[in-house]
């Protein structure tokens, strides 16, 4: 590949391949480089491109009433490689979108793989290259580069941790105390119940919450001690701090369930939802934790139904690291120091799997068409990915800027009678007809000659 005609793009995590998947497919030669597994990290396991370190989920899947939801419905019209790889490895999980994370992410290898204009090199990159480049090396961004990247910026990367919940196997779950139910009977396509549900009485929730507080955690060092946590993914240690009835409120809610021996509404339930296509794994909803791993056995097994649980994977914990971006990028996410590079992904201060591939569909765009001699327009505020766009690139937001999910919140207000529920559906059906008018001016855009490759990949 010659330099020159070349997009360089850092990392081979959704947003890496979405950003390169989306430059590919507009003609553009891309260079991939990722470390693994020549580098590790201190969350990954495989050396597969994309694969998932938290979650299974996507979250829900519902475009009328959920951001994330529209989000997923606006990134498969707009032929999105990470949401096809998704749809393709699907598994059972009430109203939203949850993968069999393996077979996800060797669909995503492949299809990057077997992209004519896509090649791999499995390199670290230490230094900010000086030709086209997206840098979409996420939450675990290397020190070497982390480092380039600060001394181009001038300012240090802000800086959160994030954790990792348990997956355990299902054939430890005693299904004699456990019990199948989504929430308020909500199912999924096939009509089944998502969900495992592990019931505690009063007296148990209370010595849990106090088991959770007393038990031994992880040890911080000295310079880590000041970094804070975000908000929309806390150890279940720290939610259990804030107070004896969050957890109550928040991931172990009873709400929208009932014990099916009694009738009768639990007055706490652990939920665990299945985590491969198989169904042989389970992963703790909400449950990221920075207990230590002998800990987490220990106090896990206390749980209604996983006295013998065995686990397949314990909760971890890992710092992320976000640039101040309404600072430092412009509005087509180039560093505004250095126009040739961009960024994309988590790094840019977005927060979950879709909204950083959704960043990378809009870098590997952005950069395409730049390349390529063309202009295209940022998509509409009024959508899910022009409102996290003006999120990331906001200037009013530069002092106080702290990653974020995709919510309503960031979107333009819908008409001013509109409310509650029908408020959501109106901003959804606003957003997926603004989003049609950029898709059109993206699909008439003169791309280089043999440029399609039509065929999104099928289930790995």
């Amino acid at each position: 590949m010659s330099a020159a005609a070349t997009l360089h793009t850092i990392g081979g995590g959704l947003a890496g391949c979405e950003a390169a998947w989306q430059a590919a497919e507009a003609g553009v030669q891309v260079m991939l480089s990722e470390m693994r597994p020549l580098r590790a990290t201190d969350a990954h396991t495989t050396d597969a491109l994309a694969e998932l370190v938290c979650s299974n989920s996507f979250r829900s899947d519902d475009a009328e009433n959920n951001a994330v939801g529209l989000l997923h419905e606006e990134m498969r019209r707009s032929g999105s490689l990470v949401l096809s790889c998704a749809d393709a490895n699907r598994l059972p999980a009430g109203g939203a979108l949850a993968v069999d994370r393996d077979g996800f992410a060797r669909a995503v290898t492949r299809a990057v793989e077997d992209h004519p204009r896509i090649q791999i090199r499995r390199e670290e990159i230490r230094q900010l290259p000086e030709t086209a480049t997206i840098v979409a090396t996420g939450p675990l961004t290397s020190d070497a580069l982390a480092q380039s990247i600060r001394a181009i910026t001038g300012e240090e990367s802000l800086a959160f941790f994030d954790s990792i919940a348990p997956v355990i196997y299902k054939d430890s779950i005693d299904l004699s105390v456990a019990w199948f139910q989504s929430r308020y009977d909500k199912h999924g396509p096939d009509g089944g119940a998502d969900y495992l549900n592990c019931p505690m009485d009063e007296q148990q929730y209370r010595a849990f919450v106090r088991a959770l507080i007393d038990g031994e955690k992880t040890e911080f060092k000295e310079w880590e001690k000041s970094t804070p946590y975000f908000e929309g993914c806390l150890p279940i240690e720290v939610m259990a701090e804030r107070g004896l009835e969050t957890l109550r409120f928040g991931p172990m809610k009873p709400v929208g369930l009932k014990e099916p021996r009694s009738g009768a509404r639990p007055h706490a339930a652990v939920q665990l939802r299945q985590d491969n296509a198989l169904g042989t794994l389970w992963n703790m909803v909400g449950f990221q934790t920075k207990l230590k791993h002998a800990e987490q056995v220990r106090i896990f097994r206390t749980i209604p139904g996983l006295a013998q649980a065995q686990f397949a994977r314990l909760g971890g914990l890992h710092r992320n690291t976000f640039l101040n971006s309404p600072r430092l990028l412009d509005s087509r996410l180039r560093l505004k120091l250095r126009p040739n590079l961009r960024f994309a992904g988590q790094i840019t201060g977005v927060e979950g799997y879709v909204e950083s591939a959704a960043i990378g569909l809009l870098a590997g765009r952005f950069a395409a068409a730049e390349i390529l001699g063309r202009d295209i327009d940022a998509p509409p505020p009024t959508t899910a990915l022009g409102a996290l766009l003006r999120h990331i690139c906001g200037a009013a937001t530069a002092e106080t800027f702290q990653p974020m999910n995709v919510n309503f919140g960031l979107f333009p207000d819908a008409a001013e009678e509109a409310r509650g529920r029908e408020r959501k559906r109106a901003m959804s059906r606003r957003a997926l007809q603004d989003l049609d008018p950029w898709l059109k001016d993206w699909s008439q855009m003169p791309k280089q000659r043999g440029a399609q490759h039509d065929q999104l990949p099928a289930q790995a």
